[in-house]
């Protein structure tokens, strides 16, 4: 088991990585829309906070010798199941046409205050 991190990402808000390599398969902790630099939520509507969480979990893939291509499992905590459709847009744009399984739950509140958070599981290459 090997632990990943990266600066290119949220440092984790608490006892936990922010992911786990067991034997090529990677366990991404749920990536909140929080700018790496500043460690606060990024400003904007679901759009913007959707790109900073992808973004984020872009990071701790590539710290992790990934990609977004290598992701088999997606799981999307939402605050608001009325952001649907724009969420879907931005997902889509950012995964292509080879989009991994997803399960996408509302859920009452997410830490910071953050509208969405994304929890990845990806296999990664050569394994």
């Amino acid at each position: 088991m090997r632990k990943i991190e990266t600066d290119q990402a949220p440092a984790a808000i608490g006892p936990y990585s922010q992911a786990i390599e067991d034997a090529g398969w990677l366990f991404l902790s749920g990536q909140v829309p929080l700018d790496p630099q500043t460690g606060k939520l990024v400003d904007g509507d679901i759009e913007d906070q959707t790109r900073q969480a992808l973004r984020n979990v872009r990071a701790v893939l590539e710290a992790a010798g990934a990609s977004l291509e290598d992701v088999r499992k997606t799981t999307l905590f939402v605050t608001d199941l009325g952001d649907f459709a724009r969420i879907n847009q931005v997902y889509g744009s950012v995964f292509g046409s080879v989009t991994p399984a997803r399960s996408t739950v509302q859920v009452a509140a997410l830490p910071l205050g953050a509208s969405i958070e994304i929890e990845v599981i990806a296999r990664r290459p050569s394994v």
